[in-house]
């Protein structure tokens, strides 16, 4: 897709420092407008870009590793998912500082600064990435259908990819407009898991030492705390992330470059904190209700092997029909979400590597078709059972890519 630039404010140059000397009177002029601008103002117009990417910490391959560490060690591995979205706004800021600057998302820079076979590798494994990141936002939303509305899997696979390019339509209206549709699912999200979180009430002192208390204790602990931290690997986030910054007007001053990237950073860390205690509820949901007291021997041997699917049973028998409805809501806006920003990401990455010059409609199809196909032929042909095998293997999958990435950029 082609980037939304502020052409008249940025310019067609690379890097922001190397402007011409007939533009300083300019340049200070913005300097002037800046200041004269209410703080608050010059924030808002740059929220949008840190809730579009805090999506993918909160994609349904999240809340089952997050389901999974509550039900194997309650709230001991709170602190893994700490320091993850901690890393995470580190490099997330640094990719936004990497688009405020140069003018150019990563894809474009990898694709300038690299040598041809490097490129090539870097877009594959780039395009490898999204599709593993995909394939959980897929078969998660997959899996609300057919919770909610009680339709086969494979359906609801065909349901999303179909839903998605629907919602990607948004973008003919600006990307402000589909940043605002993601922002309000995002609190979808957050309202459904807290309202979860106040039924359950888990104790606030252990949850807090769980948080800030590093533990390994019991079986299998460093595995789920791998897999937590996995789940958290997010590579074409720094694609995504790039690339939407340059939708604002920024201007090409030394005082409007810090501003932006200041500006990026606190929404990025507002948004983030709302993903950390999304996933905070998520474990403490899980953790809670597989240590109840009064839970049968029955809900008590699915705790040992929670998935996206059986996790909705459990939280049925547990703790409600109602409950189990809100545990879909907010399964389907996360993962409907995530698979927004995740088709965004490959229009991204291929407009980037490849400057490839197509309409909207059939670049979002073509994405969509990449990475929809692996859930479809699994779904169709191992049902739920191995839809949520795929889940674990796209996870694996996607930690490999990163390395391989850290690799070709080393």
């Amino acid at each position: 897709m082609e980037i939304e630039r502020e052409v008249s404010e940025r310019g067609s140059i690379s890097w922001r420092a190397n402007v011409a000397h007939e533009d300083t009177k300019k340049l200070e002029a913005d300097d002037q407008l800046l200041i004269k601008e209410p703080a608050w103002k010059r924030f808002l117009a740059h929220v949008g870009p840190g809730f579009m990417v805090s999506l993918a910490y909160l994609d349904p391959g999240n809340l089952e590793t997050d389901l999974q560490a509550g039900a194997n060690h309650r709230y001991e591995l709170l602190w893994v998912i700490l320091i993850g979205l901690v890393f995470a706004l580190i490099i997330q800021s640094l990719a936004a500082n990497l688009g405020v600057v140069t003018g150019r998302h990563l894809a474009e820079i990898c694709k300038s600064e690299y040598p041809k076979f490097v490129k090539i590798c870097l877009w594959l494994l780039a395009e490898l990435a999204v599709i593993a990141a995909d394939i959980p936002e897929v078969i998660g939303t997959a899996f609300a259908f057919n919770l909610l509305f009680h339709i086969p899997v494979w359906i609801g696979v065909l349901i999303t990819g179909t839903s998605t390019l629907l919602l990607l339509g948004l973008q003919k209206y600006g990307v402000r407009k589909l940043e605002f549709l993601i922002s309000m699912l995002v609190f979808v999200m957050a309202a459904c898991f807290f309202g979860e979180l106040s039924i359950v009430k888990p104790p606030a002192k252990e949850v807090m030492k769980g948080l800030f208390i590093p533990r390994l204790n019991g079986n299998g602990a460093t595995g789920d705390a791998i897999a937590l931290l996995g789940a958290l690997v997010m590579p074409h986030n720094l694609f995504l992330h790039s690339a939407l910054v340059l939708s604002r007007k920024t201007p090409a001053s030394v005082r409007g470059i810090k501003d932006a990237c200041r500006f990026f950073l606190y929404e990025s860390g507002f948004a983030l904190f709302v993903a950390l205690l999304i996933n905070v509820a998520v474990v403490s949901v899980s953790g809670t209700v597989c240590y109840s007291s009064n839970i049968s021997q029955e809900d008590a041997d699915k705790c040992g092997d929670l998935s996206l699917d059986t996790s909705s049973f459990l939280l049925s028998n547990v703790l409600g029909k109602s409950s189990a409805i809100v545990y879909g809501v907010a399964l389907l806006a996360s993962g409907q979400s995530s698979t927004i920003t995740g088709t965004y990401s490959g229009q991204y990455i291929m407009q980037g590597f490849l400057d490839i010059r197509m309409k909207k409609w059939l670049r979002n199809l073509m994405t969509r078709s990449i990475a929809i196909a692996p859930s479809l032929i699994v779904s169709i042909i191992g049902g739920s059972r191995g839809a949520g095998r795929l889940i674990i293997i796209a996870s694996v999958s996607s930690s490999i890519v990163v390395l391989h990435s850290y690799f070709l950029l080393a």
